[in-house]
């Protein structure tokens, strides 16, 4: 075990590299003006632009300037945002925690909704419930994010009027309660993908001989679910959820900015417009470190849930 994490933790630091390495680079190449945009359409003579260029080395060849953030970026330096003129560390702190309430919340909500439901469907299968909850995940699934987050927010929070339409509240109660529709929306499209898969997995375990077997002995059925179905149905399903969670940050950015709430995703893409490097390569590594991070999250729940796992040195 301690070989394939120290392996693990290698095959991370690499990919986090390559991450690094191509986003500098293609927000380098990027069109766009870093100049024109700190200027906001101000008329600007040849020796301003000049300065401005100097005081953030934008003459510097490529390698130069990846190497100065680099370099930086391994002490926990990301520099400061080329826009807001803040430490990027605190840029960035200030939209975290709204986008990562908006993840758990979708996440939460998914796992309350699709698990039982797929379960159901497995145990169903070509009955009505399991007819009607594999078409509603058909049609999740299918749905694109940016449509279904408008058809909501047109619904729920202007034809309605139930939810808020932008923002993200302020305190505790209001904030959950701004990010509620935001989160459902988000969690449609993940509900169609951990439903299918609890469905399929639950199939395949009472196909099993060992669940055959059970039965055979005179287990009960809540014994058999419990100890045998559920168990083993949810090893497939915890990595669907493992990288659900983490894509889900990538799926922020488009519900985000129709909600106009101010998170991660937002920040994302104003930094990108304006080619605020330090940022976009900060929000790039924090995004790569979390999906690499649940990743193994992942393997180790694996061990948990499959003593077989554990016997073996760790997953393959």
């Amino acid at each position: 075990m301690a070989l394939y994490l120290l392996r693990k933790f290698g095959q991370t630091v690499a990919l986090l590299f390559v991450v690094s390495i191509l986003v500098y680079a293609l927000l380098y190449l990027a069109p766009g003006s870093v100049e024109r945009t700190l200027l906001q359409g101000q008329p600007a003579t040849p020796e301003t632009l000049a300065a401005i260029r100097e005081q953030f080395h934008l003459d510097d060849p490529f390698l130069a300037q990846y190497w100065r953030w680099v370099t930086g970026a391994v002490t926990g330096d990301f520099g400061s945002s080329i826009v807001e003129r803040q430490p990027v560390t605190t840029v960035i702190g200030g939209r975290l925690e709204i986008s990562a309430t908006l993840a758990v919340m979708a996440i939460v909500l998914v796992l309350l909704t699709a698990i039982p439901l797929g379960m159901i469907a497995g145990l169903r299968q070509g009955k009505i419930a399991d007819v009607l909850i594999s078409g509603m995940s058909v049609v999740f699934l299918a749905a694109p994010v940016y449509a279904t987050a408008t058809i909501l927010l047109y619904i729920f929070g202007i034809a309605l009027g139930i939810f808020p339409v932008f923002g993200a509240g302020n305190g505790f109660v209001d904030r959950l309660w701004h990010l509620l529709l935001p989160a459902i929306t988000l969690a449609i499209a993940q509900f169609a993908v951990v439903a299918r898969q609890m469905r399929a997995s639950v199939l395949g375990v009472e196909s099993a001989d060992y669940v055959t077997f059970a039965r055979a002995r005179g287990l009960t059925n809540s014994r058999i679910l419990g100890a045998y179905t559920f168990r083993n149905s949810m090893l497939p399903v915890l990595t669907v959820t493992g990288l659900l969670l983490a894509g889900s940050l990538g799926g922020v950015v488009f519900i985000e900015n129709i909600f106009s709430i101010p998170g991660l995703g937002s920040l994302l893409v104003e930094s990108i417009r304006s080619k605020d490097m330090p940022v976009v390569q900060a929000i790039a590594i924090l995004l790569a470190t979390i999906v690499f991070a649940f990743n193994f999250i992942v393997d180790i729940l694996y061990a948990v849930v499959d003593p077989r796992i554990r016997m073996t040195g760790g997953p393959r």
